[in-house]
């Protein structure tokens, strides 16, 4: 069974978190990390968890418009810049019903502001059929482009490693 790290990033702290997120996981299966631009636009049986995540913009999932106030500000060091997680999502095609999911997302740590892109692909995955295996989580950004709050790339290589063990324990129980 591989997992899968669908991520979309535009000042680089999404993309550390996915990498961290993608490293913790590799400690109990096969992982790819891939920018959503690189991503594939259908998921196979050789995927057992999908784990998609993306910076919180005004209160849920990147827009195109909110992508491009991003772009401006990061400039020449812009990650993703072709679609965004929502697209993606909206064209995903799920060639396995037994897939599990994990969403996570970067957010400002002050002031806090309500919605997460999270748990907005949370429920789009759930629309898709993905099982979730763990709460939506968030990791904290200082300001709009960064950098990640101290500690957070530890955190999410252990909720890597979590989404793993809870995969292998699900999987065993069905076979048991």
């Amino acid at each position: 069974m591989n997992a899968l790290v669908v991520f979309e990033s535009m000042f680089g702290n999404t993309e550390a978190i996915a990498r961290a997120v993608g490293e913790g996981l590799s400690s109990q299966m096969g992982t790819e990390v891939v920018e959503v631009g690189a991503a594939p636009k259908a998921i196979g049986g050789n995927v057992g968890l999908l784990v998609v995540g993306g910076p919180t913009h005004a209160f849920g999932m990147s827009r195109p418009g909110t992508r491009q106030t991003a772009a401006q500000q990061a400039g020449p060091n812009l990650v993703s810049k072709g679609i965004g997680l929502r697209e993606w999502l909206a064209g995903l095609r799920v060639e396995s019903a037994s897939a599990a999911a994990g969403t996570f997302d970067t957010r400002i740590f002050r002031p806090r502001v309500p919605g997460s892109a999270a748990r907005a692909a949370t429920k789009r995955l759930r629309a898709l059929g993905f099982r979730e295996v763990a709460a939506a989580e968030s990791f904290y950004v200082i300001g709009t482009d960064g950098p990640l709050l101290e500690g957070e790339l530890d955190r999410a290589r252990s909720w890597g490693e979590q989404l793993g063990s809870a995969v292998a324990e699900a999987k065993a129980n069905l076979t048991t």
